[in-house]
């Protein structure tokens, strides 16, 4: 049995449900190319992700990740990637804040696996070997952005600076 309250009479119970995953948008260029592939160094990789979400209609919300990757060898770039991730959600009869974070933690976890998917195919049509995308604990992510903006305007950047200084 589990020990969920049911909702009061007259009340709707609450609902999350995926209406679409979709790839929104996929480039991929080769500036370098075909010299780039005969360099024998291993590219270093940089990789950029960002949620951002819309409200389509009253209950329907849309998240996308956008995700941009970078492969330079000797300061030439070998590829640029970028590509959006969407999903269309619909969201019945929830508080604001637990709103907030299905689309903020939920969506993006949904998301990511056919953004990986995507990035990995575009990458062996190319003909560059697969970078591996790590997991991402995007309620990590969520709870740092909220930390982020709940802090008083007033605070000292050196400190915001401190935080994110690389570890020696």
């Amino acid at each position: 049995m589990s020990n969920t309250p049911l909702p009061e009479s007259g009340q709707s119970a609450p609902s999350f449900n995926i209406q679409r995953v979709y790839l929104k948008d996929l480039s991929v260029e080769q500036p370098n190319s075909p010299d780039i592939f005969l360099e024998l160094e291993t590219p270093a990789v940089e990789v950029e992700i960002n949620i951002t979400v819309s409200r389509l209609a009253e209950h329907i919300f849309e998240t996308v990740l956008t995700l941009t990757m970078t492969a330079s060898i000797k300061e030439k770039v070998a590829f640029l990637i970028e590509a959006q991730q969407a999903g269309i959600f619909d969201i019945h009869h929830m508080p604001q804040t637990q709103i907030e974070r299905l689309l903020g933690i939920a969506c993006p976890t949904i998301l990511f696996p056919y953004l990986r998917a995507n990035v990995a195919d575009i990458l062996a049509r190319a003909g560059f070997p697969p970078v591996h995308l790590s997991e991402i604990n995007f309620q990590a992510l969520y709870e740092q952005r909220a930390a982020q903006v709940s802090q008083p305007n007033g605070m000292d950047t050196d400190n915001a600076r401190q935080n994110t200084a690389p570890l020696h």
